[in-house]
């Protein structure tokens, strides 16, 4: 008996038709990968809408359980106590950190909340970039950090490494920017409260040399600057930003993500110059 596979009666010759095969195919595949990418980035984008409400309904609606207690940090009590505003805090009621040259001719605004994904995405793509064009003196930084996450997904990671963030300002600039760096290095994922844990988030300050005096720890650990950071959220909220990361170049706004994610340092770099001249 033959083993050789006998041709089906109407097959076409391999040739005929092939091409259009696989240019259906190709589109096929074409379509796949945007519906993916779209879903993805949709997403994500559940994830950081601005306002307790949304977030939460969202939440339910997809059944998400979020990790909320266990943590220690800063309760109510601290949150309520004096107001204490770190050293080296800028803007006129002390709710703005400004890294760079003051007399830097532009002015770079980013709005973040330390638990937002899309705020890690930027940092980590874009944050070296962001850093050197403000070490060259092409723009100061003006940082407008915002806590709304806690409410959104519950906990109070947000407050309490805004707090811990007051600390390290507390300790200089360039110490807030290290640790800010460090934060976003190690963000957990968003329904995790790992930063309302001051342990955890004093295990990460010890990444930035020279920042973990007794002063920090203590303040860390009191929640001190835990008022001043409903202060600075306060001031957030009354921007007019309505979703994180937003950055603004001299007032214009940077259109900093794209359909697949951020964009890239050439491309910001390109931004930049485009308001600046």
């Amino acid at each position: 008996m033959s083993n050789t596979p006998k041709k089906p009666q109407n097959a076409r010759p391999q040739n005929a038709g092939g091409a259009k095969a696989a240019a259906r195919r190709a589109a096929t595949e074409r379509m796949r990968e945007e519906r993916l990418r779209a879903e993805r980035s949709a997403k994500i984008r559940r994830r950081t809408i601005v306002g307790a409400a949304s977030a939460a309904v969202l939440a339910l609606a997809a059944g998400v359980a979020f990790a909320v207690g266990g943590s220690s940090g800063p309760g109510d009590a601290a949150a309520n106590g004096p107001l204490v505003t770190p050293a080296n805090a800028s803007g006129a009621d002390g709710t703005v950190i400004t890294y760079g040259k003051a007399d830097a001719p532009h002015t770079l605004e980013i709005y973040e909340d330390f638990r937002c994904p899309y705020c890690e995405q930027l940092e980590t793509t874009n944050g070296k970039t962001i850093q050197q064009l403000a070490d060259d003196g092409t723009y100061k930084i003006e940082y407008h950090l915002a806590t709304f996450l806690d409410k959104g997904l519950g906990g109070k990671g947000s407050r309490t490494a805004l707090a811990a963030a007051g600390a390290a300002l507390n300790e200089g600039v360039d110490k807030f920017k290290q640790f800010h760096d460090v934060l976003y290095a190690n963000q957990p994922d968003e329904r995790q409260d790992a930063f309302g844990d001051v342990n955890h988030l004093l295990d990460l300050a010890g990444q930035v040399p020279g920042l973990k005096t007794d002063a920090f720890v203590k303040a860390v650990q009191d929640g001190t600057y835990a008022p001043w950071a409903n202060e600075v959220n306060k001031s957030f909220d009354k921007s007019g930003v309505t979703g994180t990361p937003t950055v603004k170049l001299d007032g214009r706004k940077l259109e900093v993500f794209g359909g697949n994610g951020p964009v890239g340092p050439e491309q910001f770099t390109a931004m930049v110059k485009q308001v600046t001249g």
